[in-house]
């Protein structure tokens, strides 16, 4: 059986993925309103510290491994030597792996080349999730995440021209109610530069632990309420020009499930929310208890 350092986080699109901790942590740590790695100091385990993993599975659970998702926080952190070494011994382990996923951070990807990346994809990286939260650079800089919007793209940029399908992730309620149409706008203008293959939506939450959470028993930051998170959500679709990406809000944090391919769909998701709007109806949304609150 599989020992993981801490708790393990991974995308609702890898539920069914064998997780692996190619690294333990994350390589940032610093926004204000994360608390999954708080309690680790970044390591890289790679290679080694995979195949010791592996050995713990019979051949007969390694034969049904499909889609493996290399936690913690940024894999994409290792160098490309070790992102290889960890890629291959995964290709040598598995006989049936389809794909590699894993999270990254936008300097992580800026410090390999657009060729290091495509070796990374030949050699079975299949996707890559990056947190871009939110296109502001104010409010990139207050949540201390490190980098500004145009990193974020030229990262994402960079993920693309390696033919490395990308999915992004965005936070509902990041500018709070002061700065949720700057928010919106800003996301929106990011997503359509970028024009990823995924986009998923997340609600923030403030978990005790957070230096938002702190901030917001001190009344320095007001939160939203679920129909102003709607209003926002549909800001952002209303302003996106995509060419063809997965849209979701199917993250356990959201009031509101929704999925569509856009720009297809786009009229028909905007219809799902404004039903929502229009009536006000809260007994329509996910509750606090469903949402993890």
């Amino acid at each position: 059986m599989l020992q993981y350092e801490g708790s393990i986080w991974r995308p609702p699109s890898e539920a069914r993925s064998l997780i692996l901790q190619a690294t333990v942590g994350c390589s940032h740590n610093a926004c204000i309103y994360c608390v999954s790695y708080k309690q680790k100091k970044f390591r890289v385990r790679g290679a080694e510290g995979i195949r010791h993993d592996l050995q713990q599975l019979s051949s007969g659970q390694k034969s049904r491994v499909k889609r493996v998702f290399l936690a913690d926080g940024n894999a994409l952190a290792m160098t490309t030597d070790e992102m290889a070494d960890t890629l291959d011994v995964l290709s040598d382990e598995l006989p049936r792996l389809q794909r590699v996923g894993t999270y990254a951070y936008a300097r992580d990807v800026d410090s390999k080349s657009i060729s290091e990346l495509k070796q990374l994809h030949k050699k079975g990286l299949g996707i890559v999730y990056l947190g871009l939260e939110t296109g502001d650079d104010d409010l990139l800089s207050w949540v201390r995440k490190g980098v500004s919007s145009r990193e974020n793209a030229e990262a994402c940029k960079k993920i693309r021209k390696a033919c490395i399908p990308l999915s992004l992730t965005i936070i509902l309620g990041l500018g709070g109610k002061e700065h949720s149409e700057r928010h919106a706008k800003a996301t929106a203008a990011a997503l359509n530069e970028i024009d990823p293959e995924y986009v998923g939506a997340l609600t923030l939450m403030t978990p005790p632990g957070t230096a938002i959470h702190e901030m917001v028993k001190r009344g320095e930051f007001r939160t939203m309420s679920s129909l102003e998170i709607l209003r926002e959500l549909r800001t952002i679709v209303a302003d996106l020009e995509l060419t063809s990406c997965i849209f979701r809000t199917n993250h356990a944090s959201n009031y509101l499930p929704v999925r569509g391919t856009l720009n297809r769909d786009k009229e028909r998701v905007l219809d799902t929310i404004d039903k929502v709007l229009e009536k006000g109806d809260l007994s329509s949304l996910r509750s606090s208890y469903l949402r993890g609150l």
